[in-house]
C-alpha cells in the first residue's frame, strides 16, 4: 500500500482524537479521514461536520463493515476496545486503538490473538505519552552501562484529580467502563517497560478514600501502593493516588549500582548522576535522540511498510494489562501475584 491513499474511519471522536489523532493523520500526505461514528447519529454528524469528514454512521459495526475504509482508529472508552478491535481485524482493517488497551488481561489477550491471526494488518495502541523527549537517550544511557546494575525502580503518579468528592463520577472511576486499570498505573508502567526488565511478582494494597459521588459510587481505588520484583533482581515501588492534595505528580526514578536517572514526567525534565558526582545534573540530549509525538506517523508508516510499530504494539499492551490485573488480584487476596499472569 506504499503509494495508495489510506482511508481511515474513526470510532469515537473523544478528546485525544480531536487533539492529537485528527490533526496527526491530516499531517500525513495520502491519508484521508473518510468516516466517523460516535455514541449517537446526532453526535456522529456533529463530529463529521466539525472535522469535515464525509460520512457519519449509525453504528460502529456499519463503519467497520465499510469496504471504503482501510484502517480504524478507536477513540472510545476501554469497554469497547476489544470488541471493536477484533471486529475490525476480522473485516481486514488496520487498527489503532486508544489506551487503555482493554478492561482486563483476558480482553487484551483476545486482541493480541486477533492481531496474530491477521499478521498482514498493522495494530497499535496509542502509547503512553510520558518521556517521549528522552526515551531513546535514556535507553542508550542504560545500554551503555550508566546505571550499572539496576537496583530500584520508583514510579510515582500522585495528584488530587479525585480529591473533590462532590465532583461527578469520572469514567476512570467506573470499573465497568475502565476495567481493572487504576489511575495512571497502566501508562506509567508502560513507560517504565521502555527502560526496565519485566516485573516477575507484585504485592499491592489499595484503598478508596472517596467512594461516594453525587451520581454513584467509585468502583476503582483512588490510592494504590505496589511493591514489585523485577527480572535480574531489582525491586520496584509504585505510589499511585488521585487524592494526594499537593501530591508530587508523575515521576520515574531508576537507581543503579553506578548511577541514577530521574525523570519528571509532568515537566519533561531529566536529571542524571553517577557515583563521584557532586549532584544530579540535566544532560544535553542530542537532537537525534530527542523524541516527540509521532503516533499517527508511525501507524501510517507501518501500513506503508516504511517502519515498524515501536510504541506501542499489542504484545507490550498485554504486558501492562497483566501487570494491572496482577495488582488488582494481589490487593484483593492480600498475597503476592506472579507474572506472567496465569489464566
Amino acid at each position: 500500500m506504499s503509494t495508495d491513499t489510506i482511508r481511515i474511519g474513526i470510532v469515537g471522536a473523544g478528546a485525544n482524537t480531536r487533539l492529537r489523532h485528527v490533526p496527526g493523520f491530516r499531517a500525513n500526505a495520502g491519508v484521508e479521514l473518510v468516516g466517523v461514528v460516535n455514541r449517537s447519529r446526532e453526535s456522529s454528524e456533529r463530529a463529521a461536520a466539525e472535522f469535515d469528514i464525509p460520512r457519519a454512521y449509525d453504528s460502529w459495526q456499519d463503519l467497520v463493515a465499510d469496504d471504503q475504509i482501510d484502517a480504524v482508529m478507536i477513540g472510545t472508552w476501554p469497554n469497547m476496545h476489544c470488541e471493536v478491535t477484533c471486529a475490525a481485524l476480522e473485516a481486514g482493517k488496520h487498527v489503532m486503538t486508544e489506551a487503555r488497551m482493554a478492561r482486563t488481561a483476558s480482553e487484551a489477550r483476545q486482541m493480541l490473538a486477533a492481531s496474530e491471526a491477521r499478521p498482514e494488518l498493522v495494530t497499535q495502541i496509542v502509547p503512553s505519552p510520558f518521556a517521549f523527549f528522552c526515551t531513546d537517550y535514556v535507553r542508550r544511557l542504560i545500554d551503555d552501562g550508566f546505571l550499572g546494575d539496576l537496583r530500584e525502580l520508583v514510579v510515582i503518579g500522585a495528584n488530587d484529580q479525585f480529591q473533590d468528592v462532590q465532583a461527578p463520577l469520572h469514567w476512570r472511576q467506573d470499573r465497568e467502563i475502565s476495567g481493572l486499570n487504576v489511575l495512571a498505573m497502566g501508562i506509567l508502567h508502560e513507560a517504565a517497560l521502555r527502560w526496565t526488565p519485566d516485573s516477575t511478582r507484585v504485592f499491592a494494597q489499595v484503598e478508596t478514600f472517596g467512594p461516594e459521588r453525587p451520581d454513584g459510587p467509585a468502583t476503582i481505588p483512588d490510592s494504590v501502593q505496589v511493591m514489585t520484583e523485577i527480572e535480574g533482581g531489582a525491586r520496584g515501588l509504585y505510589h499511585l493516588s488521585g487524592i494526594a492534595l499537593f501530591g508530587p505528580g508523575f515521576h520515574l526514578h531508576l537507581y543503579g549500582s553506578e548511577g541514577t536517572i530521574k525523570v519528571d514526567l509532568g515537566n519533561d525534565t531529566l536529571e542524571i548522576g553517577r557515583a563521584g558526582d557532586d549532584s544530579l545534573h540535566e544532560p544535553e540530549i542530542p537532537a537525534d535522540q530527542r523524541g516527540g509525538w509521532r503516533v499517527e506517523d508511525e501507524f501510517i508508516g507501518a501500513i506503508r511498510g516504511s517502519e515498524s510499530i515501536r510504541l506501542t504494539d499489542f504484545a507490550t499492551g498485554v504486558k501492562y494489562m497483566e501487570f494491572t490485573e496482577a495488582v488488582a488480584r494481589s490487593a484483593e487476596s492480600g498475597q503476592p501475584v506472579d507474572l506472567p499472569l496465569a489464566d
